[in-house]
């Protein structure tokens, strides 16, 4: 069965209320919670979360967080496997897949503090 890439009404359905982890070459990339009227939070699995907004873009689905206000558009695409993500569409970019179970949990760190 062929991935079907996703419009913003099936990637908003899909994902809405769900923390989604990523993997790239077999190795856990990073993980986003989907909120409510297309909010998100990214983390690299660092601790450090990026708060954020997503749109549709010529059929690419297009983030744009707080602290980069500059466009990161991906090609979703749903599978047996779950979704999958190409940067740009780009053959030659990033593809990162939804995660099975990989035992972590998201977690964001307080701004820093200092003495």
């Amino acid at each position: 069965m062929a991935d079907t890439q996703m419009s913003a009404e099936a990637f908003d359905a899909y994902t809405r209320g769900k923390t989604l982890f990523y993997g790239f070459d077999g190795v856990a990339y990073g993980v986003e919670r989907y909120l409510k009227n297309r909010r998100v939070i990214w983390s690299f699995l660092d601790g450090d979360c990026k708060y954020g907004t997503w749109y549709e873009d010529s059929g690419l689905i297009c983030f744009v967080y707080d602290d980069r206000p500059d466009p990161q558009c991906w090609r979703f695409s749903e599978g047996p496997g779950g979704l999958t993500a190409r940067f740009e569409d780009d053959p030659e970019a990033t593809q990162l897949y939804e995660a099975e179970d990989i035992d972590e949990e998201m977690i964001c760190y307080g701004p820093d503090v200092g003495v």
